[in-house]
Parts: structure tokens; C-alpha cells; sequence
């Protein structure tokens, strides 16, 4: 349902700004226009706000982020927190960001520089682990490595597969060093071959560049440890790691004192700060005079009082709420607000996806939440079919709570699926034709009709006509009650002359078939003639041709009876070529397969069709659309 508006002008001094804004921001109930749209040309009293004296939110926000990243988490104290929040929040602009720039001066270089130090902790034991596996591979080598003055030592590791590339490196090195060199394999691992280069230190450069170039995995090892046995250098990293490890343990001890003083005032800080940015992107459409601020915005008046009370009660009488009349030439400007109960907020999710009712006009969404689901049951129209749907959209709506629209379309899937089982159970279907093979259910007899939907062919095309005459019809007197809200008495009749009409073309067709008394033929003859001047008199000669669609529309409700009789079909050439089989567990697989399909295929079809009647044949009959959806302002939102 669509709620009323009310226009408001909220006005006060300035130095109550920021404060206002935050009541408004908490109570979450204001859609913010732009002030400046309302400003006369040569207008010297009102101008819009002047936002550059605001500060840098925004910079302090990364410089907060990253002390609080700094420190580790600790549990929430609500009770601290609130009271810390209620401290902020009574503090102008000016002094909240005084108040974060103090405390960015005292922990941002004292978190700074924990966070370095653990880095380069973390970089160490890093550097040590690796040079121990390389000392640990070339080990077994040492005996070999002779103790030359004026000669540098360098370890590769190669890959068995490129063995072939160090009799090329081999080549290079005796260009290179003069032939001043020696070069030794052995292997590393399964995988590796570990080359140890000796070659004069005044070739060093030339050396390193070249093996740089190649891009050969060369092993040189950390100046702290070159010339040491590696014995010697095995117990020095692990005593280095040891003195690591004590180094960062005592870093952690610190900063986890450090979160334990100051991690509530921060996490606080934080949310308020990251609040006031938010409510910093919509200073630019207020506006100001030398000595008070003006803010203009639409509330649902069920919450208008609610938002008077929130300003009165912190301000008193220092900020005026005016309420505004609408302008009779822009009956359209307010924003549209659904408040729907939670079972038909899922089918307003359908109808954004399209184009949101403008103001004033009928919200469609509480009939699609009505008809959809059974139109969809129709189509389905299987017990289990609708409970595998139902566990398969429950299971989503667990696994991705997080997206909203999935939730939404999973929500759709859930109570479409109520009908579906409720019209298997009635056309007597449970996988097809299997439960009544199996003695569980039959088909249910009504009006003289039993419903088996093979053999109940004419009946069920009757009824999908039926619906869409009545569905058809339903919007069609719609369509005249929103003309008449905008005060459009040519559109209405036109609507009424549309009813008139297709009511005499069904007396006409259906007592020419003799399905009712003859003697009705001539009344909707009658009924044609005078609707057809109303139709043009509302619509032109245009809105003549309008009668064949508008019968296009409502023969169009025959794929209610036409999907789901595609869908018995597959069922049945499911069971019976699984039936068919000699072999049970290959007719199980074959049945269960074709059963799997036919259930994807009922999920999306029938969806599909049941919103394209919506949109196409029934909301085209009275909904305009190309509103405004309401957007308070509050956390996550921008009002306007």
C-alpha cells in the first residue's frame, strides 16, 4: 500500500546544524530534496549550503581504519560504547573532529610503528625459513666448497628438466670470468640439481647481472651468515627465530594492552565518524540565509508527528518544522513509499525491477502477491514438484543471506510453491501420473469436471480465459479509479467503454456458441455499439484499436493452461520411458533425470509467464509508473 506524503521545511539556526542532521539521520524517517531546485533567480536571501568548511572526514576515516587495524579485536562493550556515543554525539562538527585528531596523535605513530615492527618480524622468520630449507639442500655439499681469498661463492637450483641450460651458463661464465671459475652439480632433491659457481670477486657484477638476466633461481646466502660452517648458521637461525618470535610475542602483548584501553573509543569513534560522512554528502542540498539553515524533505505522515517530536524534544522551539502544501500541478513529485506486510515485500522487489509506481497511483505489488503465486501454481501444478521448489528456495535463502536479491526472488519461490503442491494435489499429479499409478492420490472432481489436465483439456482452457477476463477486468477498473485521482475523466471513460465493449463481444461469441441464451446476443450487441463512441471520445480512433489487443491480452491467459500441460507431458514421457526399461536402476535414472529437467524448466517457466502476465497484460491496463521510490535518510541510505 501506498503511504501519504507530507512535504516539510525544517528550519533553525545554524549553529544547530549538525546536531539537527544527526536527529534526522537517527530518526530515519526524512527523504531529502535538493533546496537549491526551490531557490529564486535574484534570490540574495537564500543561497545553498556552503560545505567547505566541513573537514576532512574522509582523511581521518584511513587514518582511524588504520589504528583500528593495527590494534587486535576485543568484545564489544554495548554499555561502554553507548555511553562514549552519547559523549560524541552532543559535540559539534568542530569538535568531533578535534577530538579524532587527538586521538589519531596519540596512537597513530605508537600503532604505526608496532604494525613496522611485526612486519618485519613476519619478513625475518620469512627470510630465516627460507634460508634454512636452502642451507638444509646444499649441506651435504660443504665438504666440497674450498676457503679461496679473492674468490665469491654463489648456489643455484635448477630444474632437473633445464639440466641441459647450465652447460649454456657453463659457456657464458668461461666469457665472463676468463675461464677464472669452477662449477660443480650434484642433486638437490627428486626435482632440483644444486650448482655451486666459484669465480674470481672481481667478475661479481658481471656475474650476478647475467644470472639476473637469465632469470636463474640463484641462492645467495644473508651477509650476517657468509663464511660461517653451516652447522654454525643452522643454530643461528634458530636462535635469531627464537628471538623473533619473544620480540613479536611482547608486540602483541603491548597492542593487545593497548586495545584493551582504547578499542571501545575507537571502534565508537569510528561508527560515528563513518555516520557524519554519510550525513556529509547531503549538506549540498540544504540551504542557508546569514544566520539559519534550511533543509526540505517529504515524511510519511504516519511518521511526521514521530519526527516533530525528535526535533522538539532535543531543540525545544529553536527548530520550526513547516508542513508544506503540494503544488496542484505536481501532484507527481512526492516520493512513492510501499509499507506492504513482509509476504508481499518480496513481489515489490518485481516491481523495481520494472519501474515504481508514481505517486497517487494504485501499487500494484499486493495483487501480484495475490495472483502470481497461483497463476504459477497452476502452471506447476505437481505435489512434489512444489515441494522439491520449496526445499530447493529454502536451502538458497540459508546459503546467501546476504543477497538481497536472491532473498527476494528465493521468497517468491517459497510461497509460489504453496499453490503448486495445493494444485498438484487437486489435478491429482505427484511426479506426474506416478502417485495415481501408485494408488496415492487421484484427481479431484468439481463442478462436474474431474481435472485430470490430460483430459480435461477445454475445461482448463476455459478457466485460464476465465482468469484472464477477470484479471483483464480488474484492471481495467483500476485503470479508471487511477484516472479519476488525476482528475483524467476522458481516460476513465475510456476504461469504462474497454469493459463495456469486451463484456458485449462475450455475450456476442459466447450465446453464438450457444453457451449461454441466445437471446443475450443482441444486449452485447447493443453494449459494442454504445461503448465504441466512449472508447474514441476517451482515446481517439487509436483507442479503438486497443479492443483487439486488449481480447489479444486476455486470450494471451491461455499459457496458464498451455505451460502447464507442457509440464504433465514431460512428466508422463518421463514415467513411461523409465517404466520402459528392462534394466530398474536405468529407467530410475532416466525417469529421475527427465523429472529434474521438467522441475528447473518449472521453476523458470512458469515464473517468467506469471510475471509477464503482470506486466504486459494486467498492469498495462491502469499503471503508469516512473516514480521516485521514497529514500530516507539514515545509515546506508541518502534521502532524495
Amino acid at each position: 500500500m501506498l503511504q501519504k506524503m507530507k512535504k516539510v521545511q525544517v528550519i533553525g539556526p545554524k549553529k544547530d546544524l549538525q546536531h539537527v542532521v544527526d536527529v534526522l539521520y537517527h530518526s530515519g524517517t526524512v527523504h531529502l530534496e535538493d533546496v537549491s531546485k526551490t531557490i529564486l533567480p535574484g534570490d540574495t536571501l537564500l543561497r545553498r549550503m556552503d560545505t567547505e568548511k566541513l573537514g576532512d572526514i574522509a582523511n581521518i576515516l584511513v587514518k582511524i581504519g588504520g589504528i583500528f587495524l593495527a590494534l587486535p579485536k576485543i568484545k564489544d562493550d554495548p554499555l561502554k560504547q553507548a555511553q562514549i556515543c552519547d559523549t560524541l554525539l552532543k559535540k559539534s562538527h568542530q569538535e568531533l573532529v578535534a577530538e579524532a585528531n587527538r586521538v589519531i596523535e596519540e596512537l597513530e605513530s605508537t600503532t604505526k610503528n608496532f604494525a613496522i615492527n611485526k612486519s618485519n618480524l613476519e619478513f625475518d622468520l620469512n627470510r630465516l625459513a627460507k634460508t634454512e630449507k636452502i642451507v638444509e639442500r646444499i649441506r651435504p655439499l660443504e665438504s666440497q666448497i674450498p676457503v679461496l681469498e679473492g674468490f665469491e661463492i654463489t648456489f643455484l637450483i635448477v630444474q632437473r628438466e633445464f639440466r641441459d641450460a647450465l652447460e649454456h651458463l657453463r659457456n657464458a661464465l668461461i666469457e665472463i670470468t676468463r675461464n677464472q671459475f669452477e662449477m660443480q652439480s650434484e642433486p638437490g632433491d627428486e626435482e632440483t640439481l644444486i650448482s655451486i659457481i666459484i669465480f674470481n670477486r672481481k667478475y661479481s657484477e658481471h656475474v650476478h647481472s647475467y644470472l639476473f638476466a637469465q632469470n636463474i633461481n640463484e641462492v645467495r646466502m644473508p651477509q650476517e651468515f657468509e663464511g660461517k660452517p653451516f652447522s654454525q648458521v643452522l643454530q643461528l637461525i634458530e636462535e635469531r627465530r627464537k628471538k623473533d618470535f619473544e620480540e613479536m610475542a611482547a608486540t602483541d602483548e603491548q597492542l593487545l594492552k593497548l586495545s584493551t584501553e582504547r578499542y571501545q573509543e575507537l571502534a565508537v569513534l569510528k561508527k560515528v565518524l563513518e555516520d557524519r560522512k554519510e550525513e556529509e554528502s547531503v549538506y549540498a542540498k540544504f540551504g542557508q540565509t546569514e544566520y539559519t539553515f534550511v533543509i526540505l524533505g517529504w515524511v510519511p505522515k504516519k511518521y511526521l508527528q514521530r519526527t516533530k517530536e525528535a526535533l522538539k524534544d532535543t531543540f525545544g522551539n529553536r527548530i520550526i518544522v513547516n508542513e508544506l502544501l503540494e503544488s496542484p500541478d505536481k501532484k507527481d513529485e512526492p516520493p512513492t513509499f510501499y509499507d506492504n506486510p513482509a509476504i508481499i515485500k518480496p513481489f515489490e522487489f518485481l516491481m523495481q525491477m520494472v519501474s515504481p509506481p508514481k505517486y497517487r497511483e494504485i501499487d500494484p505489488s499486493p495483487l501480484i502477491a495475490l495472483f502470481f503465486p497461483i497463476f504459477f501454481g497452476l502452471m506447476v501444478g505437481d505435489i512434489a514438484y512444489g515441494a522439491i521448489i520449496l526445499v530447493f528456495a529454502l536451502i538458497m535463502k540459508k546459503k546467501y543471506k546476504t543477497e538481497l536479491w536472491l532473498q527476494n526472488l528465493m521468497n517468491i519461490l517459497v510461497i509460489s510453491s504453496i499453490p503448486s503442491i495445493f494444485f498438484g494435489w487437486f489435478f491429482g499429479e505427484f511426479f506426474g501420473n506416478f502417485g495415481e499409478k501408485m494408488g496415492w492420490i487421484h484427481p479431484i472432481t468439481f463442478m462436474g469436471v474431474t481435472w485430470n489436465r490430460i483430459d480435461a483439456l477445454v475445461p482448463l482452457l476455459m478457466l485460464a480465459i476465465a482468469i484472464g477476463v477477470f484479471h483483464v477486468f480488474l484492471g481495467l477498473f483500476l485503470g479508471i479509479i487511477n484516472a479519476l485521482a488525476k482528475n483524467s475523466k476522458k481516460h476513465a471513460i475510456e476504461k469504462a467503454g474497454m469493459i463495456i465493449v469486451i463484456t458485449g463481444l462475450l455475450l456476442v461469441i459466447a450465446g453464438t456458441a450457444k453457451l449461454i441464451p441466445a437471446i443475450l446476443v443482441q444486449p452485447g450487441i447493443v453494449m459494442i455499439i454504445v461503448a465504441l463512441p466512449l472508447i474514441i471520445y476517451g482515446g481517439g480512433f487509436f483507442g479503438a484499436f486497443e479492443i483487439m489487443s486488449t481480447v489479444g491480452n486476455i486470450l494471451s491467459y491461455a499459457r496458464i493452461m498451455a505451460i502447464g500441460m507442457a509440464s504433465v507431458v514431460l512428466a508422463l514421457v518421463a514415467n513411461q520411458l523409465g517404466g520402459s526399461m528392462e534394466v530398474a536402476l536405468v529407467g530410475f535414472l532416466i525417469a529421475a533425470l527427465l523429472h529434474i529437467l521438467n522441475i528447473i524448466l518449472a521453476m523458470f517457466s512458469p515464473f517468467l509467464h506469471s510475471f509477464r502476465l503482470h506486466m504486459v497484460e494486467f498492469n498495462s491496463k491502469f499503471f503508469e509508473g516512473g516514480g521516485k521510490i521514497y529514500k530516507p535518510f539514515c545509515k546506508g541510505k541518502e534521502g532524495g
